[in-house]
């Protein structure tokens, strides 16, 4: 039997020992919105939905893009917090071009800036195209909080995003084909018959149906074409940017937490890359949003909502 004092200490051990390993909760979030201080000016963030459930933190596409196409997520927000952000320069964050703000390294600290200004212990990552090359450079930076993550039309690499680009330009009719053929030899992309090719590859693989506007989205939010410009180039298929070398597959093999990967079926990130990306990573789900190009929460929300819900389901939450 056990003296009194050996009683004692065995149970502040076991005490101690519950400190040290349980998370602490997240702070309860308030819908609303508001502004972060970051390098380069302030970024503005929305918040849908509140309690204390692990929120999900949403990263936007482009370069350049903005994070209302997230207000599709607002089922999801009465179960969870929704938070997503305009990134520096774009949406309702502040307008820059300085060029030396526009590094990735540079996107990775907002998102970090963003998770301590709300506190955040636990949170799952949800990216979008662009939005999921930052959300797995965040995770290799900053892997501490992160529930799971997902992956929805992902790019980690410029040669991958362009060998599947050039796959789905070569089933498009001739003319098409010639025109891009013509603005890539001769660096020439402002012309009439590229933004036509860019226009129709857009509207097969792109956004494949008319734009649903949700009724949160109240407030104009434009994105920055500049950013896009300097950092991909002036179409989805041909990359003339900064990222034009980038290349951060083999970094999803570092990817520990639970993983669904999505894409539209007629997605510029096309199935059978997505799926072999999704190989890549041990605890990871794939599915294919039916009918639905790159912009899938304006094609299929439906679907993407209900592959979320299903993944978050799948996960345990104290």
């Amino acid at each position: 039997m056990l003296k009194k004092s050996s009683l004692y200490f065995f149970l502040l051990l076991i005490i101690s020992s519950c400190k040290l390993t349980s998370k602490p909760s997240n702070p309860v979030l308030e819908q609303g919105d508001g502004y972060v201080e970051v390098e380069g000016g302030k970024i503005w963030y929305g918040i849908m939905g509140n309690g204390n459930k692990p929120p999900l933190l949403c990263l936007h596409g482009g370069p350049g893009g903005t994070g209302k196409r997230f207000y599709n997520l607002s089922e999801i927000s009465k179960e969870r917090p929704v938070i997503f952000f305009d990134q520096l320069g774009s949406g309702r964050s502040d307008h820059h071009q300085d060029t030396t703000l526009l590094k990735v390294e540079n996107f990775v600290e907002q998102v970090k800036a963003l998770k301590t200004a709300l506190n955040l212990n636990e949170f799952y990552l949800v990216g979008s195209s662009w939005g999921t090359a930052l959300g797995l450079e965040y995770y290799l930076a900053y892997p501490e909080g992160v529930k799971g993550i997902i992956f929805n039309s992902p790019y980690f690499s410029t040669s991958i995003w362009t060998e599947d680009a050039a796959k789905l330009v070569a089933n498009l009719p001739d003319s098409i084909q010639t025109a891009i053929h013509i603005a890539e030899r001769d660096s020439l992309f402002n012309t009439d018959s590229y933004n036509a090719a860019n226009t129709f590859f857009a509207s097969k693989h792109g956004r494949r149906k008319e734009p649903v506007k949700h009724p949160f989205d109240t407030v104009p939010s434009n994105g920055n074409t500049f950013i896009y410009n300097y950092m991909w180039g002036p179409s989805e298929f041909t990359a003339t940017g900064t990222l034009r070398n980038y290349d951060n597959v083999k970094s999803l093999q570092k990817v520990k937490v639970p993983t669904l990967f999505t894409t539209g079926e007629f997605d510029e990130a096309r199935p059978e890359t997505v799926k072999m990306l999704s190989e890549m990573v041990d605890d990871s789900q794939f599915v294919v949003i039916p009918d639905a190009g790159h912009s899938t929460l304006n094609d299929n929300r439906e679907a993407v909502v209900k592959a979320i819900q299903e993944f978050l389901e799948s996960q345990k939450e104290n």
